[in-house]
């Protein structure tokens, strides 16, 4: 038997050709489309191709207020106006199916489009979609990263705002540590060598977290060294930075400070401390009950006028104390928190006269107990210890 065989008339030639010729005017005209990743460039090439390739009057996305030809016109608002709320109408729509804007083509004459124009504009509109959807993905990348770098270099400039070095005081240990829950945060340490021989280190936490925090965090440290240089008693000091923070404004005492102020006498073997709202120092001595530096007034840049007190203990040998924020306490299992009773048990039998080791050991302490969960705050404290003569010789 033999088998049919067709072969194409005249016409199916020619409206093969014609098919031919189509499909290859959608591909240059998508082309073009997908040549640049800017947004704007995606959309004024469409307007052109509809314009001069498909011979149209004019064509235009009104959202974004482009318009290209004659016989388009928009409103203020961007949208089309009345007369030419009724030309053919074509959405752009992202993957999600979400519109991202319309093309709207004004044939010439105001007449009907031909199928073969519908058709092309149909094809013309989804290549404009994919590349409208790539041009946005592409700007917000470059400003993701952009915002990553800056993050980066803020970070490395609070790292570099933190003690490049410890005062070497004979018979004592002193050693701190800050991580950060974001690139940046709110958490401030500073320690200052005084000339009377007397070190004065402060511990503070900005309320919230983030670049924010950290902005305010950097003008605390101004005005911290600002007024550590005056010698001020700490309880005037701390009293002056109240004032000083609030007069700074609503936005600043949004982001209020806590923070514990501490000054070290060394010859005399004594520490003035000041807690201004923060979480509770931490004071270990031989045969004595742990004591708790408690909070004598708000956290900082909370109310006008506040007064604080001030108060002062023996330093003995074996003494040791710990300063820290509450990203320290406020970790959680489940809905179990760490808190402040499971740090002091922590803290009371870390080794003794080894500030580093202290740290080392309290954070594997928190990092055990949160079972390697992310960090949910900053976290940042300090250790001072007074060695006795049995672990300077063991040194």
């Amino acid at each position: 038997m033999e088998a049919d065989i067709h072969f194409p008339t005249g016409t199916e030639t020619i409206e093969l050709q014609q098919q031919v010729a189509r499909l290859q005017a959608l591909l240059e005209a998508s082309r073009q489309v997908h040549s640049t990743i800017h947004e704007e460039e995606v959309l004024k090439t469409v307007l052109r191709i509809v314009v001069r390739e498909l011979e149209m009057s004019g064509a235009a996305f009104p959202g974004a207020g482009l318009v290209y030809g004659e016989a388009v016109t928009a409103r203020a608002d961007g949208e089309a106006d009345a007369e030419s709320a009724s030309l053919p109408r074509y959405p752009l729509t992202d993957r999600d199916g979400r519109r991202m804007t319309d093309l709207v083509v004004a044939p010439p004459d105001g007449r009907a489009l031909t199928l073969y124009e519908a058709d092309f504009i149909e094809g013309l509109a989804l290549q404009a979609a994919v590349a409208l959807e790539n041009a946005r993905n592409h700007k917000r990348n470059v400003e993701f990263a952009r915002v990553q770098q800056d993050l980066e270099a803020a970070r490395a400039i609070q790292r570099s705002l933190l003690p490049h070095t410890l005062p070497a005081v004979p018979g004592y240990s002193l050693a701190f540590r800050s991580s950060t829950c974001y690139e940046v945060g709110g958490d401030y340490l500073d320690i200052v060598p005084e000339p009377d021989g007397s070190v004065l280190i402060a511990v503070a936490d900005v309320a919230g977290k983030g670049l924010a925090s950290a902005i305010v965090s950097t003008s605390f440290r101004s005005d911290f060294r600002a007024m550590a240089v005056a010698g001020l008693p700490l309880d005037e000091l701390a009293k002056r930075m109240n004032q000083h923070h609030w007069s700074e404004g609503e936005e600043a005492r949004r982001r209020y400070v806590t923070a514990i102020f501490l000054r070290l006498h060394p010859e005399a073997g004594e520490v003035e401390m000041v807690n201004a709202g923060h979480n509770a120092g931490l004071l270990v001595a031989p045969g004595a009950e742990p004591y708790s530096i408690e909070a004598s007034g708000t956290p900082l840049g909370l109310l006008p006028g506040m007064g604080y007190t001030s108060e002062q203990r023996e330093f003995a040998p074996g003494a040791r104390l710990l300063l820290y924020t509450d990203g320290l306490t406020e970790i959680f299992k489940g809905d179990e928190e760490f808190g402040t009773e499971r740090l002091l048990k922590e803290f009371s039998g870390c080794p003794e006269g080894k500030a580093d080791a202290i740290l080392d050991a309290l954070w594997e302490a928190t990092r055990k107990f949160s079972g390697g969960s992310p960090q949910r705050d900053d976290m940042t404290a300090l250790a001072l210890c007074r060695r006795t003569a049995s672990t300077e010789a063991a040194e």
